[in-house]
């Protein structure tokens, strides 16, 4: 999935990337992932910062890769995951607001 680099991403797209993060336990997983950073995260590290642990933690984390939302790469005997997509991130914030009170009577404001 690459959003960042259309200038206006669709709906279909759009929906589909929130299906991904429509989880409390997938959000949090992500939010921790970013806050991260780009070093990513031990599947163990990750399920003790996010209390989310075993097969829980495998599917959410499917979930979010095929959404292209975190990576997961092998690093000895550890796999390390990353969120990947921070202007995928962005492009779904955009997305919501390009259009932000643009049905309002007085012509809408921009919240940029």
């Amino acid at each position: 999935m690459t959003l960042a680099h259309e200038p206006d991403i669709g709906l279909e797209i759009a929906a589909s990337t929130f299906a991904a993060l429509g989880s409390e336990q997938r959000l949090n997983v992500l939010r921790t992932l970013v806050r991260a950073g780009p070093e990513g995260l031990s599947i163990g590290m990750l399920g003790d910062r996010t209390g989310v642990a075993g097969s829980t933690l495998t599917h959410h984390l499917k979930i979010l890769a095929q959404a292209g939302l975190v990576k997961q790469t092998r690093s000895g005997r550890s796999i390390i995951c990353a969120a990947v997509a921070y202007d995928e991130v962005r492009a779904l914030s955009e997305f919501l607001l390009k259009e932000c009170c643009a049905d309002c009577a007085n012509g809408g404001h921009s919240h940029d």
